[in-house]
């Protein structure tokens, strides 16, 4: 896919990756790789630009993936790669920018591939604004870290400057369908919402 600009008139080719986890921009996912055709499709990302596209699907209760467009997933890079004598393979990836699924591709691959394009968000709270919202999110985030019996051993870098909602949502441990909610809003306002809602049910 490329580093590109988020322009949702933008069209791009992306082998897919559907699983029953969601990747999050900024997020680093082990994944362990055995199965043939994504054994494939990490080769071919390989010798490329190292990217795929990683889409929430659970199989036992959605069925087959069927390339449905308007799914939302997220770009995944690979960063670490190791190679096992068998043919599998462990790698780590780091979420990238989320894509929006436009349709699926025929192709002589034996993984999925898709025609996608970004999914940036809107503008609806910026400068100032965005900025004391996300204060108030990482004022309640500390407030829970504090009322921890065990603390963590490292804490994420929370700046009110920077995108803030998908950090602070990987450090909640629920449904990945919370998850995946969560990467469809284009609103960071939003996000924080419902990552706030959850950590206020934590302090109760």
């Amino acid at each position: 896919m490329g580093t590109s600009p988020l322009d949702p008139e933008l069209r791009f080719r992306l082998p897919l990756f559907p699983l029953p986890t969601v990747l999050l921009p900024g997020m680093h996912m082990p994944l362990h790789i055995f199965e043939p055709r994504y054994r494939q499709m990490v080769d071919d990302c390989l010798d490329g630009d190292r990217r795929f596209g990683l889409l929430y699907h659970d199989w036992d209760d959605q069925g087959p993936f069927l390339s449905e467009p308007g799914r939302v997933g997220c770009v995944g890079e690979i960063g670490e790669h190791q190679a096992l004598e068998d043919g599998r393979s462990l790698i780590v990836v780091a979420g990238v920018e989320r894509f929006r699924l436009v349709d699926g591709i025929e192709s002589d691959s034996l993984y999925f591939e898709g025609l996608v394009t970004p999914h940036p968000d809107t503008t609806v709270m910026e400068g100032e604004e965005l900025a004391s919202r996300r204060r108030e999110s990482i004022a309640l985030f500390h407030s829970v870290v504090a009322s921890l019996s065990d603390q963590p051993d490292a804490l994420p870098d929370l700046d009110a400057d920077r995108e803030l909602s998908f950090l602070l949502a990987q450090t909640i441990q629920v449904d990945p369908k919370w998850h995946q909610r969560l990467l469809e809003l284009t609103d960071e306002g939003s996000r924080l919402a419902r990552v706030d809602q959850v950590l206020r049910a934590v302090l109760k």
